[in-house]
């Protein structure tokens, strides 16, 4: 091969060579021309997603500033409020403090002034003082002064009487002295042997006078007190609802009231039983309206009788009041009111005690006005003479010397309050009242049919029956029922158990038998009752 044969295939394949380049060049500027617009709008689109990313995230964070923002300017306006409402208060406070310190300056100064013008009252007056004083000073030294001109005056007089008579002034004295003396002793003698002599005479005529006209104008009739009252029904079937079922009614009355409740075959009518006059009242008014109610439950019934036992006591003021004004007596203590009220349910060896009391009050002051004493002061001590045997609280003291005590303490006048007391012999009469007082009283009980010794011995015992059970621990109340054969004693179901309950029965029925003397025997039943009460609000 030539060398212009190698040359010419070496210029063919430069020539090749150099249009490969050219067209491979331009095939890869297409290609990278696609790829790089592909990779710009890729570029284009990840700027944009990256914007958009940017533009949220920053919306929330200028959300999140905006609403911390918001919540410290609330947290802030809070505090400015809370400061400034402390600072009015304290400005509110302090304008107060001020003004009670500006009265309080007008307060001290009008005091300075009233202060000031005492002083000078004051001032005016001890010179006002200062000039009586002068003024009395004067007058004694000028009576003074006459005074003493009058003794000598005086003095002259007698020296020329006695130049004229012969005799001293004392002698003359004398001289008149054992003569006024000596006639005063003869009239004197004459008229009480006079005196004695009428007196023997018509002493005991005019004192059974006054006596029987005393009783004539002042006689009353009496009803014997007993310890049974009867309830009268209209219908037999009445008795059914008040015995209740199993018992319940009748037994709930009993232990509210104390008395003995007595169903028995006697047609429309139910016997109360009981020595205390009060508490039977008491059984039969709360008889009479459960059976008007027609509701007759446990429940009911100690509402009843809670409601009785007010409208009692509020009788019993009533029956005080009409009392004072029926027999005239003014001025009484209301808690006297309420004891002479009291009487009516109480009575002394079965006398009513109200009635003998009213009666020994007529006789005390129709004597009293016989004798020409005071009338109303002998009524007032004759009303009150028995009030000691109503006390409601024991006493070891005799009726009559509590009688006395609560009239003294009452302010009473003494002559009623030394009457009361000594009716019985217990203190001395001061009085002439006091015997008017003991003779009134014996006979307004000494009358036949007046008084019965039995039944006062009778409450006597149930009395202190009741009273024995009552001081042991535990006992809240104490029933002597059946004419004292049962004793029935309610307990606090707190402070005693059912064995408790058991052992309390025989220790009382021990103490009964040592202590008490009575006829046959008696039942002591311990009731022991457990309540639980709650209220609904």
């Amino acid at each position: 091969m030539t060398t212009t044969n190698i040359l010419l295939m070496f210029l063919s394949d430069l020539l090749a060579l150099g249009i490969g380049v050219f067209v491979g060049r331009k095939l890869l500027h297409k290609t990278f021309s696609g790829k790089q617009q592909e990779a710009e709008a890729k570029a284009a689109d990840i700027i944009k997603n990256a914007e958009l990313q940017a533009e949220t995230i920053k919306k929330d964070r200028m959300l999140e500033a905006k609403e911390k923002y918001l919540k410290l300017k609330a947290e802030f306006e809070e505090q400015s409020n809370q400061k400034r409402g402390l600072l009015q208060q304290n400005e509110a406070k302090l304008k107060q403090r001020e003004q009670q310190l500006m009265q309080q300056a007008d307060q001290q100064r009008n005091r300075e002034g009233e202060l000031n013008q005492l002083k000078n009252e004051i001032n005016q007056q001890k010179s006002a003082l200062t000039q009586q004083t002068e003024a009395l000073n004067r007058r004694a030294a000028d009576v003074d002064r006459r005074q003493v001109e009058a003794d000598k005056m005086l003095a002259e007089q007698v020296s020329q009487l006695e130049k004229i008579a012969g005799l001293s002034a004392e002698q003359a004295r004398e001289q008149l002295v054992e003569t006024l003396k000596a006639e005063a002793e003869t009239r004197a003698s004459s008229y009480v042997k006079n005196i004695v002599e009428e007196a023997k005479l018509t002493a005991t005529k005019e004192a059974k006078k006054v006596v029987i006209e005393t009783i004539q104008r002042t006689a009353t009739e009496h009803a014997i007190e007993n310890c049974v009252s009867v309830f009268n029904i209209e219908s037999d079937d009445v008795k059914g609802k008040v015995i209740g079922r199993e018992g319940r009614n009748i037994r709930t009355l009993e232990a509210a009231t104390g008395v003995e409740i007595i169903v028995d075959d006697t047609p429309e009518a139910i016997i109360i039983s009981g020595f205390d006059p009060v508490r039977r009242e008491v059984a039969r008014l709360s008889l009479h309206r459960l059976v008007q109610d027609g509701r007759i439950h446990p429940a009911r019934i100690e509402e009843i009788v809670a409601k009785t036992r007010k409208n009692i006591e509020d009788e019993i003021v009533e029956i005080g009041e009409r009392t004072v004004i029926d027999l005239g007596i003014h001025g009484l203590h209301p808690e006297l009111i309420k004891m002479i009220g009291r009487m009516r349910f109480r009575s002394s060896y079965g006398q009513n005690l109200l009635q003998h009391s009213r009666e020994v009050a007529k006789l005390c002051a129709t004597m009293a006005a016989e004798l020409g004493l005071n009338a109303k002061l002998a009524k007032r001590a004759g009303l009150l003479h028995d009030i000691g045997k109503v006390w409601p609280e024991e006493a070891e003291l005799p009726h009559a010397l509590l009688g006395m005590e609560l009239a003294k303490k009452y302010k009473e006048n003494p002559e009623v309050v030394n009457a009361i007391g000594a009716h019985h012999d217990e203190i001395e009469m001061t009085s002439m009242i006091s015997p008017i007082v003991q003779v009134c009283d014996a006979i307004s009980g000494s009358r036949p049919g007046a008084r019965r010794e039995m039944m006062e011995s009778y409450i006597k015992r149930l009395k202190e029956l009741e009273e024995l059970a009552t001081n042991f621990q535990g006992v809240t109340k104490c029933y002597a029922i059946q004419a004292g054969r049962e004793l029935r004693v309610m307990v606090d179901a707190e402070r005693v158990t059912d064995d408790r309950a058991g052992a309390l029965s025989f220790e009382i029925s021990q103490k009964i038998e040592k202590e008490m003397q009575y006829p046959g025997q008696i039942k002591v039943t311990v009731i022991r009752e457990m309540r639980s009460v709650a209220y609904a609000k």
